[in-house]
Formats: C-alpha cells, structure tokens, sequence
C-alpha cells in the first residue's frame, strides 16, 4: 500500500528541484521590477519563449521517466540504463538543432507578435543569451527523470539548493552590478540564470557517477544502445513532448495578448505569473509523483492501489497549497512588494492576483489526474485531452484580449477554462477507459 510518508519522501525532493527552476522566475521578476516595467515584461515573453521550448525536452523526459518507472516496477531494471542513455543523446541532439534554429527566426518571429518596440528589443535580447540553457537544462531534465522512475529523489535537493544559490547570487550580481560585475540589467539576468543551470547539471554529472550501479542498471551494456529503440521510447515520450510544448507554447501566446493590452497590464501578468509559479511548484512536483507512483503500480501489477494513491496525492497536496492561497489573499500587498516599489503597479496587480490564486481550487486536482494519465503510458489519450482544452482555452484569450480587450482580470480567468476542463476530461478518462491492461 502507498502510505503518506512514502508518497511525501517522493515528493519534496520533487518540490525542492522545482523550487531551485521557480526561484530563477521569482529572482528574476523581484530584481527586474526594480529595473523598470519593459525589463519585467520582457523577461515575461522571453522567459515564456524559453520555458516553452525546454517543457519539450521537459515532456521528452515525463514519457522516458514512464518508461524506466514501468521498468523499475517490473524489476527489469537492466533495461533502465539503456533508456536513459538513448534519452540523453536525443535531447542533446535537440538542444543544439534549438540553439541554432533560435537564432534565424526568433527576431522575425518575435516582431511580428510584440507591439512596442521597447519590449520587442529586451525580449531578444534575453532571449538571445537565455536560449543558451538548453545545453545544461535538458540533461538535467534526464537526470531529474532518472531519480524520480527509481524513487530515490534525495539528489534533486542537492541540486536545487546549488542552482537557487548561484542563480541569487549571480542574479544580483549582474543585474545591478555588484561584486566586481558589470551592471547588465536583463541580460545579466538571463546570463545567470544559464550558469546556474550549468552548476545543476555539473553536480548531476558527479553524482551520477559516484552513487550509481552502472552493471546492475544496464549502463554498461554498449550493445543494448541501440538506435532502432529511440522509436519505442519516442512512441511514448514525443505525445507528453508536444502535450508540455503547447501547453506552455498557448501559455507564451496568452502574454503576447496581454502585451496587446500594454506594458502595464504585461508587468502585472508577469508578478501574478511569478507568484503562481510558487503555488505552481506545489502542485507540479505531486502530479509527477503521481505519475511515477502510476507506473510504478501498474509495473507492480498493483492497479486496485490507484484510486486511494490519487486520493492521498491530491489531499497531501491541497495542505501545502491551501495556506498559501489563504496568506496571499489575506496580505496581497506583502507578496507584491516583493516584486515593486510602485503603489499603483501594486495596486493594478491585486484584482489579478486574486483571480489566479482562487484558480488553485481546480488546479490542484485537475494536474494531478492529467498527470495520472500519462503515468499510465497512454500518453497520446493526455494529449489529445491537452488540445480540446487548449482549443477552449486560447478562444477564451482571443474573446477577452482581441476581441473585448477587456481588463487584464478577465484575461485570468482563462485559467478557470484550462483547469476545470482538463481535470473533468481526465477524471472522466480514469474513471471509464480501459487503462489498466496498457502494455509499454
């Protein structure tokens, strides 16, 4: 039986990883408010232009980390090594086709979305060195995979607290230019940001390479490197690949309506974002919990588990995220000040603020059983669900945006669209598809 204890010692190593890559966001927008309103909707777009395209590699690394769960539970762990290899070298393969492609058409791309040519030149800018970070953030998106399909998290604490240490420090240093730096402003942001993501991925590599049993995970055996399996794994990982790349790719094109609406309305969209991305945090690390719990069940042929190890996700998850929501409701303007020192960017921000914080009353279950689904391998059945409600979601953004170019409020309530429509899609799924003979 999956007790409360096990399913926390899985997940807050989970929490700490993702804290370190929200940390990056949070730093970032709290140094950069007290730059200027540009810089912080800038880093807006420019964060959501990267974001969307490491959550490929990111979703890449959800369908490998299904298949060695399935594995781990199955006690084939020979087949583990193999996999991981196969997946590495496919995102390192990924990441520089995306550095190079980056390069040719984000500044015709970006002009043609952005409208005020002071942020349309920040956002190439940062975009144009934080792309960089894909040579570091996609093998530590393998590693993160590789420890979360074993259970053993406890190296995803390690390495949030020395990525949120260097990205703090760097952070400060070259925006405002301390310590000997050159004062960079956003491009000393996204510098940092990318450096940090190296130190992550340098304290991966060491201790990969001290603690694991390289012949018992099947690291050692070079004839089982065999191309002709990327197939298989991609049969897999390419759906959560798309499934993570439109969801943040509608999320990038939700800011571009917002920038639409003026450089006001995108500095209050980008605190709100990065107050969400805490509460985010919460939430993310128990659906991938769920996910890797799925797998490992069904590996375990332990299906009549499920429904109580979902129930106890989602409650265990409900009694970090409920607080916060409270506290941030109760004293708004003390998270705000955080991020600005204007009385009136604070004050434009409250009523979106307060939109997306009652938003986590859906987002909590509605992740965590669209995660299940994928924990399932039925991996292309999540996608498609993703669309219907993407589909939902960006006519909600067009209306409010374009079309009504209503107050920035309004826009949030999108989030009510995504959430509640994919939690009622996939609770409907769970409940009545045929899943628990799926083979991967």
């Amino acid at each position: 039986m999956v007790s409360k204890s096990y399913i926390f010692k899985i997940t807050y190593p989970i929490i700490l990883s993702l804290l370190a890559q929200n940390i990056i966001n949070i730093t970032d927008t709290a140094f950069l408010g007290h730059v200027g309103e540009v810089e912080l909707g800038a880093s807006a777009l420019g964060g959501l232009w990267y974001l969307a395209i490491f959550m490929s590699g990111f979703g890449f690394s959800i369908g490998t980390q299904v298949l060695m769960a399935r594995r781990n539970g199955e006690g084939r762990t020979d087949k583990i090594g193999p996999i991981f290899i196969q997946g590495l070298m496919f995102l390192m393969f990924l990441a520089v086709v995306i550095i190079n492609v980056t390069d040719l058409i984000a500044g015709p791309m970006l002009s043609q979305m952005i409208k005020s040519e002071n942020v349309l030149n920040a956002t190439i800018e940062f975009v144009e060195w934080r792309i960089w970070g894909l040579l570091f953030s996609f093998p530590n998106v393998m590693f993160r995979s590789y420890f979360v399909a074993v259970t053993k998290t406890k190296a995803l604490t390690v390495s949030a607290i020395i990525m949120a240490v260097v990205n703090i420090f760097l952070d400060y240093a070259m925006i405002f230019g301390e310590f000997g730096f050159e004062a960079m402003g956003l491009k000393g942001a996204a510098i940092a940001s990318v450096i940090a993501e190296a130190a992550s991925a340098l304290f991966f590599v060491i201790y990969f390479a001290v603690t694991t049993n390289m012949k018992q995970l099947g690291f050692m055996n070079i004839a089982s490197y065999n191309l002709r399996k990327l197939p298989h794994i991609l049969s897999v990982s390419i759906w959560t690949m798309f499934q993570s790349f439109f969801a943040l790719a509608t999320w990038f094109m939700f800011f571009v309506a917002i920038e639409h609406l003026g450089e006001r309305s995108l500095a209050v969209s980008n605190i709100v974002r990065s107050v969400s991305s805490a509460m985010f945090m919460f939430t993310s690390a128990y659906g991938t919990t769920a996910n890797t719990l799925m797998s490992n069940l069904m590996g375990e042929n332990k299906i009549e588990q499920i429904p109580l190890m979902l129930k106890r996700v989602i409650l265990q998850c409900s009694y970090f995220v409920i607080p916060i929501m409270l506290f941030v409701v109760v004293f708004p303007k003390l998270i705000l000040a955080i991020y600005s020192n204007d009385i009136s960017l604070i004050d434009a921000t409250l009523p979106s603020l307060l939109v997306m914080m009652f938003s986590y009353l859906i987002v909590t279950p509605g992740l965590i059983f669209h995660q299940a689904i994928s924990g399932t391998g039925n991996t292309r059945s999540a996608l498609a669900i993703e669309i219907v409600t993407l589909i939902a979601y960006v006519s909600y953004v067009v209306v409010t945006a374009f079309v009504l170019a209503t107050d920035v409020s309004i826009c949030w309530g999108s989030e009510y669209v995504y959430w509640g429509l994919i939690g009622i899609l996939s609770y409907l799924y769970l409940i009545k598809a045929d899943w628990r003979s799926k083979k991967i």
